[in-house]
């Protein structure tokens, strides 16, 4: 076990900011993570996975424990269906190429989602109407205090949007270590109607697409919508898109006509906060070396050399203006540290 001190993290987060840890480990099994949690000198700890869904804003003083558990099996099979368990450590797009190489089904639309499979449950990730988990089946996590390895099944998980127990009463209990899914071997369920996925599939001439072909073209909108953030530091979309009460919606439309939607039930509405935040007059918008990224206005990025705070408080800035405009509050949907 190797426990370095003084680490800067900006190699290990995909804003790009510069912060350093106080004391730094990097894990790759099970064994090596228990006994990292059993070092009495080092109180506070901080798992780090991918590092695209938190924004640093201070040097760290816990012990950040990067994990680097890797492995995908595939744990049973039917005619229909297979359970893939993948370790945490696993890159999440990586993983989707991977059952997508197998022929298994489910996950082709959240392709390209930046960050591992560790963070996936906490966050409950999802693109393209399609979440994390619609195919979850259990995740592995172990419990920081008393260092034994719990089960948690989809009920026990309580997914919400962009939300878990892993998010809310769990919170800085568990250290997911690994994540299981439930995917389609045959009869695969596509889920095409949502955002350009049609559009984009109707441009390449491909009217009865594969899982891989829709795959394609998610990749080709994100890719198209959204900086890489090895060139441009960035978290993905940094706000929910929020859900509002129908008379909410209802009013708000009265003065914006051409205000999107989406229904989620007979009393709710979900709005785009990428539209929301366009509509202000945000998209684009640069403040020195930060700023609103030209095509997308849900990602907020890093040109080079901004701290978190300047960040955090661009984000501030941009939530008081729709709160203002449009009586709508919109939640960050990354970490702040």
């Amino acid at each position: 076990m190797n426990i370095q001190h003084n680490v800067s993290l900006k190699p290990y987060n995909t804003f790009g900011i510069d912060v350093v840890a106080k004391h730094f480990v990097t894990i790759s099994t099970l064994e090596d993570l228990k006994a990292v949690l059993e070092l009495k000198d080092y109180p506070e700890k901080l798992i780090l996975g991918g590092g695209s869904n938190i924004l640093l804003t201070k040097d760290v003083n816990a012990l950040v424990i990067l994990s680097r558990l890797k492995g995908i099996s595939i744990t049973s099979k039917t005619d229909d269906t297979v359970l893939v368990k993948a370790n945490a450590g696993e890159n999440w797009h990586e993983f989707v190429l991977w059952t997508l190489s197998h022929d298994f089904g489910g996950l082709e639309n959240m392709s390209l989602i930046p960050g591992n499979v560790g963070t996936s449950p906490i966050q409950n990730i999802g693109a393209y109407g399609i979440e994390l988990k619609d195919h979850f089946e259990s995740c592995e996590a172990i419990n920081i205090e008393t260092k034994t390895l719990t089960t948690f099944n989809k009920e026990e998980c309580e997914f919400g949007y962009r939300n878990s127990i892993f998010k809310q009463h769990e919170k800085g209990k568990y250290i997911i270590t690994s994540v299981t899914f439930k995917l389609t071997t045959k009869n695969h369920i596509l889920h095409t109607n949502y955002g350009a996925i049609t559009a984009e599939l109707d441009a390449k001439g491909i009217t009865n697409p594969t899982i891989q072909e829709v795959s394609n073209a998610v990749i080709a909108i994100r890719q198209s919508k959204l900086p890489d953030p090895k060139k441009i530091g960035n978290s993905g979309s940094f706000f929910k898109n929020p859900v509002v009460d129908k008379s909410v919606y209802l009013q708000v439309l009265k003065q914006f006509p051409d205000l999107p939607s989406y229904p989620v039930s007979e009393t709710e509405v979900k709005i785009p906060a990428g539209w929301l935040i366009e509509k202000a007059g945000f998209k684009g918008k640069r403040l020195g070396n930060y700023g609103v990224h030209q095509n997308q206005a849900l990602v907020l990025v890093n040109y080079g050399g901004a701290t978190g705070c300047e960040i955090l408080k661009l984000s501030s800035v941009i939530q008081q203006t729709i709160q203002r405009i449009f009586n709508i509050t919109i939640e960050s949907e990354v970490n702040i540290l």
